[in-house]
């Protein structure tokens, strides 16, 4: 599967905002989105002077920029609509919480990396247990009441302790706890909408994906 191996300031540029893809360097390197506040390219310049852009174009760059938060290709992120699609509540609460229950998401949430592709790589590598079983699957479902963990030989490795120490560390949200110390955390509940501090409008989303 392909991934994006650019520069990701160029993603934050495309979409306008900051979307912290780099962890703490977000927070202590000056961003290049606040030097070239416009698009990437040789007509980003043209495009950011465009006085409105159509209802489609505003759709796709609200999915565009979820997709680039959560670091996911199209077929994944699509799957994981049509899953939300089907499930009853409201689709667009219902994606960005699936969003949030994958086990990256939430090794990034806990402060064990600085994000979520870090913790993506924590996964893959074998250094993170639920449940005391190493899941090394990124996109791993995490239900409420599992127990997430540092395995024993890692939890002292340079990554895990400088996340942790960043004081630019996002505040832990109420439907995790964490025992710092120990590397371990839990998914409390299952997180609602007002849980999630992300400042998306996931109704575009879902207007984009049922045209």
């Amino acid at each position: 599967m392909s991934r994006y191996t650019g520069p990701v300031c160029k993603l934050c540029r495309r979409e306008g905002q900051k979307l912290f893809l780099k962890g703490q360097k977000c927070y202590t390197e000056k961003c290049p989105i606040e030097r070239r506040a416009y698009p990437p390219g040789q007509h980003g310049p043209a495009q950011a002077r465009r006085r409105k852009q159509s209802d489609y174009a505003v759709q796709l760059r609200e999915k565009q920029k979820v997709k680039r938060i959560y670091g996911l290709a199209e077929k994944q992120f699509r799957n994981l609509f049509e899953h939300a699609n089907h499930i009853p509540g409201v689709t667009g609460e219902n994606l960005l919480i699936a969003l949030e229950s994958r086990l990256d998401s939430i090794v990034f949430r806990m402060g064990f990396a600085q994000s979520r592709n870090a913790a993506r790589q924590l996964v893959r590598h074998r250094h993170v247990e639920v449940n005391g079983r190493i899941v090394d699957i990124p996109s791993y479902k995490v239900e409420a009441g599992d127990e997430i963990s540092i395995k024993p030989k890692s939890k002292d490795i340079l990554p895990v302790e400088a996340s942790l120490e960043a004081r630019t560390r996002p505040t832990l949200l109420d439907w995790l706890a964490l025992d710092e110390k120990q590397r371990v955390g839990r998914m409390v509940r299952t997180p609602t909408r007002e849980d999630i501090p992300l400042a998306v409008q996931e109704q575009l989303i879902v207007e984009l994906y049922s045209k």
